[in-house]
């Protein structure tokens, strides 16, 4: 287990420090060729490595630092029932899209984010779909308690918020990514919202609509057989799906803010970052370290008393009876 700690940490922080050196190569290196000019040989080598793959390292990065995460604390059936709907579905919902503009709308990749998938969608889309959307579900079933609660009320609470905050996460990216020095895709019809049509968010609630709610059920086939790991959740579990999700967030705000694109920052974070924090929040805490120290000082105290009690019982019994 510590060796699985260690591993999801080591790619937690590469796929956090991958996020910045894109950003440093991106608005400052990028717009200052004389830069790039400056550098040594290796230092130009380095360069060229990262702007064409530093997308996918990432990418790659957050997915096992996600994977990793779910697989230690919710065990591996849990973490290959969301994995492998929100790939699989993502990436049906993505060759449509790339191939007749249903759901998101008419839209193709650029180079920059890996082998595509039948010349069309990067391998590391349907990645991003799952850590992204993972930890957007995760935070939203655990802050809502629908684990505890019997209404389906609860449960379909949890999908809709969760696919809520995943959109959300696109209301930033898609402009970042879109309209900036060095796109990663490109809008063939270009839409009202900073060059994307509103149909591109139907499609992303509803992709991850249906990859969550495909999860919920296998989750809930899962917890019928075995204990409930979801359920059992504390606020510091969820610190990795937060950090993660923030971490996406700003990453997406500063390309938005650095191209003068705000208003879907204002959006992401009233529907995205507020939401994700107040869920996180709202998750119960762990247990105090000093009650819980407590409690076992006084058990084992009470348990020691109890010894001497009836030890000194069976003496005073044992000193009252006469030898024959």
């Amino acid at each position: 287990m510590k060796q699985l700690v260690l591993a999801e940490r080591f790619c937690l922080i590469g796929h956090i420090v991958s996020m910045a050196f894109g950003l440093a190569g991106l608005l400052l290196v990028l717009p200052n060729p004389e830069l790039i000019v400056s550098l040594p040989a290796y230092g130009q080598t380095f360069f060229q490595w990262s702007m064409a793959g530093g997308g996918v390292v990432y990418i790659v990065l957050g997915a096992a630092a996600v994977a990793i995460y779910a697989y230690r604390t919710l065990g591996l059936w849990r973490w290959l029932a969301f994995m492998v709907p929100s790939v699989f579905i993502s990436l049906g919902s993505e060759l449509l899209g790339t191939s007749t503009g249903f759901p998101f709308g008419h839209y193709g990749y650029l180079s920059g984010l890996g082998y595509k998938v039948a010349g069309l969608v990067p391998v590391t889309i349907p990645l991003s779909w799952f850590y992204l959307g993972f930890v957007s579900y995760l935070l939203a079933r655990t802050g809502l308690n629908s684990d505890r609660k019997s209404s389906w009320l609860y449960q379909a609470g949890a999908i809709a918020l969760g696919a809520l905050l995943l959109t959300s996460w696109d209301f930033v990216l898609d402009p970042a990514m879109s309209q900036t020095m060095v796109p990663f895709w490109h809008w063939e019809q270009p839409g009202a919202f900073f060059g994307m049509p509103y149909q591109n968010f139907a499609g992303w609630f509803g992709t991850g609509a249906v990859f969550m709610t495909v999860a919920s059920i296998l989750w809930k086939k899962i917890s019928n057989s075995t204990s409930d790991a979801v359920g059992q959740l504390t606020r510091s579990q969820l610190n990795l799906p937060l950090t993660v999700y923030l971490g996406n967030v700003a990453f997406a705000t500063i390309m938005s803010l650095a191209a003068g694109i705000w208003i879907p920052v204002v959006l992401g974070l009233v529907v995205g970052v507020f939401p994700a924090v107040t869920l996180w929040w709202a998750a119960k805490p762990a247990p105090d370290s000093a009650a819980l120290n407590l409690a076992v000082n006084t058990a084992a105290a009470n348990l020691s008393a109890s010894e001497a009690s009836r030890k000194a019982e069976v003496s005073v019994a044992s000193a009252g009876v006469a030898p024959k």
